[in-house]
């Protein structure tokens, strides 16, 4: 029994985007640091975002895995704040501080009351300027992490990625996995995680965006609070590289029912003339989940697959056009000769003028529903892994990148506007689960919440239930996956509404709505006997 890896080269093609109408303000501070703006008063709430360039990327050699580890200490004590004390202090504040790192970026998301504002920043600059890597700390998030990655020993899409990686990419970080190993993350010394920090936290390399109850003159002065005392350079940035893989197929054993491919060629970067073709070409070809040509072509018409899907990658240092497969052993040489086949048809022939209005549609008209009221834009990219989950069982918000997916809330955001902590909470991937976005999270789903939201206003206090659902076919369960952390992508949705009052008397209503596009449809549809 095999798990595949597989890579193929061939060519891209040509077309154009759309625009929210926000206003962004640009914004230099007293001390010069440089910052986006969106004012926002109508909740004393503000969302401060901070991105600093090189992320994991910025590792040393023989050092793999210390910038994640590093970055996964910063909320564990600061100054004169254990871990403890320091999570008590922000949950006084009703505040959010998370940390995050990617290959390219080390990403900070501070969410937090106007009324806590100064306090709250001064809490996140202990973390910046004055972390304490106690040992004990150390060893503890090590534990977490090594236990993540033997986990990923056995993971088939994870190996599979690790094989596409080392052969597009080698030597270079893109070419292994951000975390390490379970003994380059072993050797690891506190050493090695004051280095990464001074390496990695920097005002050379940082990006700033704010969005609330700030005005520019505020946001310049809290900036230069936060972060003026940082270092004015870190480490150098990696060197570009180029897209290494030549085509083939490269099997990587492992005894599973079921083999997982990737595949990929070189793609473009964003700032590419002809991005924006590409991207839709992508959207055409595999990145639209259900309507693509891959998913139809495989899935549908020979239910080779549950699920399959490609996405553009810019990363900071290569680009690449991406795809990933799974399918029973025994079909998946016809599942990837299908592949090859679509790839070189798109290639050759292109796309037809249906598929490009149809996708032009999808594009334009999903993109400024992120930006529907005051609510979706303070959110905008707030989205967080949830850290209270172990490694390697939480979902990461590159598993959610580039497949089609929005990620659809269980708890409405609009319902949790108690306080910022509530409001950030809700915006964690345990609380998301994978959507289609045109005509279910962004239509049908979105006027269910809207209704039930009606109902309380009429009647007072109600109980929501609500989750995913996963079809059984041939006596097993069976569910596409997205991302490396292998998140399952519902068939349907399930929402229950229950009225309990003061009588006693009991009234419900239930809803099972598939997890597809239902533009022109009411969920009043999908109502269903409890």
């Amino acid at each position: 029994m095999k798990q595949i890896a597989t890579a193929f080269i061939f060519l891209l093609i040509a077309v154009l985007p759309a625009r929210a109408d926000v206003d962004i303000q640009e914004v230099t501070s007293p001390g010069g640091l440089h910052a986006w703006l969106v004012e926002e008063h109508s909740i004393p709430f503000t969302a401060l975002e901070l991105r600093f360039r090189g992320g994991a990327s910025l590792d040393l050699p023989g050092k793999r895995g210390a910038t994640e580890l590093m970055t996964s200490l910063l909320e564990e004590g600061a100054g004169d704040m254990d871990a403890r004390a320091f999570a008590e202090a922000r949950d006084a504040l009703a505040s959010s501080l998370s940390f995050d790192v990617g290959d390219d970026t080390l990403a900070v998301s501070a969410k937090f009351l106007t009324e806590t504002r100064d306090q709250s920043m001064a809490l996140l600059h202990e973390a910046l300027t004055n972390p304490r890597f106690d040992l004990d700390a150390i060893e503890r998030v090590r534990a977490q992490i090594q236990a993540w990655l033997k986990g990923r020993a056995t993971d088939p899409h994870a190996l599979a990625s690790a094989a596409f990686d080392q052969l597009a990419y080698g030597d270079h970080p893109y070419g292994s996995f951000m975390a390490g190993t379970p003994e380059s993350v072993a050797a690891l010394t506190r050493d090695d995680l004051m280095t990464a920090f001074k390496n990695a936290i920097a005002r050379d390399r940082i990006y700033i965006s704010a969005v609330g109850d700030i005005s520019a003159e505020e946001l310049g002065v809290m900036l230069d609070k936060l972060l003026g005392d940082l270092p004015e350079t870190g480490a150098p940035m990696p060197q570009p590289v180029d897209f290494g893989a030549t085509g083939g197929v490269t099997l990587v054993p492992f005894d599973t029912p079921q083999s997982v491919a990737y595949f990929g060629q070189p793609g473009i970067a964003v700032s590419d003339p002809d991005f924006f073709a590409a991207y839709i070409l992508n959207t055409i070809f595999g990145g639209s989940g259900y309507h693509s040509r891959l998913n139809e072509e495989v899935r549908e018409k020979r239910g080779l697959t549950y699920g399959i899907g490609t996405y553009l990658v810019d990363a900071d240092y290569a680009q690449s056009l991406v795809g990933a497969v799974s399918s029973d052993n025994e079909r998946m040489g016809k599942t990837l000769q299908v592949v090859r086949d679509e790839w070189a048809k798109i290639a050759q022939d292109g796309i037809t003028q249906e598929e490009l209005d149809a996708a032009k549609t999808y594009l334009t008209g999903a993109y400024p529903l992120r930006f529907d009221g005051n609510g979706p834009i303070a959110r905008t990219n707030d989205f967080q892994p949830d850290t209270s989950v172990p490694y390697g069982a939480r979902a990461e918000l590159d598993d959610y990148s580039g497949n089609g997916y929005d990620r659809g809330h269980m708890a409405p955001a609009d319902d949790m506007k108690r306080n910022a902590r509530t409001m950030a909470e809700s915006f964690l991937l345990t609380n998301m689960s994978p959507q289609v976005g045109t005509g279910f999270n962004q239509q049908l789903w979105k006027d269910l919440e809207s209704a039930i939201r009606g109902w309380v206003a009429q009647r007072g206090t109600l109980t929501i239930i609500t989750g995913p659902v996963f079809a059984i076919t041939t006596g097993r369960v069976c569910y596409q996956v997205i991302g490396e952390g292998n998140v399952a992508v519902p068939t349907e949705f399930y929402k229950i509404v229950v009225d309990a009052n003061s009588t006693g008397h009991i009234e419900s209503l239930a809803f099972l709505i598939p997890n597809e596009n239902l533009s022109g449809h009411s969920y009043r549809e999908y109502l269903v006997s409890i």
